[in-house]
């Protein structure tokens, strides 16, 4: 049995500026390897943004938890909310921008999983 508690993590700095915690991801959680997924926990904190990025070969879902942004894919932008699930293809440009007062807090949710070369920044 695996189980995650995010109040036992530490959440860093990644590529796109967002703070990341690598909930489960098969090459770095022992007993996960059969996980065709990746599931990060992300924050932004208030006032910021991610970089624009794009993933060459995963598709993304973002699942807001808590907080208020506005999402930005290709040409298009949005309003998220707790609640939302948010569908990101691969090679799309995409960038998040905290619109609130607290920490827009969100799942990332990669598959197939996320791997540093698969990302770009752009």
């Amino acid at each position: 049995m695996i189980i995650r508690d995010i109040a036992n993590c530490t959440h860093e700095r990644v590529i796109d500026r967002s703070l990341l915690y690598e909930l489960l991801h098969p090459d770095k959680v022992a007993g996960a390897q059969a996980l065709e997924c990746s599931i990060a926990h992300a924050i932004i904190p208030p006032g910021e943004s991610t970089l624009p990025h794009l993933l060459k070969r995963s598709t993304e879902l973002y699942y807001i938890i808590k907080g208020f942004g506005e999402m930005h894919i290709g040409n298009e932008s949005a309003p998220v909310s707790p609640g939302q699930i948010v569908l990101i293809p691969p090679q799309v440009r995409q960038w998040i921008r905290n619109t609130g007062r607290e920490d827009l807090v969100f799942l990332c949710i990669v598959s197939p999983k996320w791997q540093a070369e698969d990302e770009v920044l752009c």
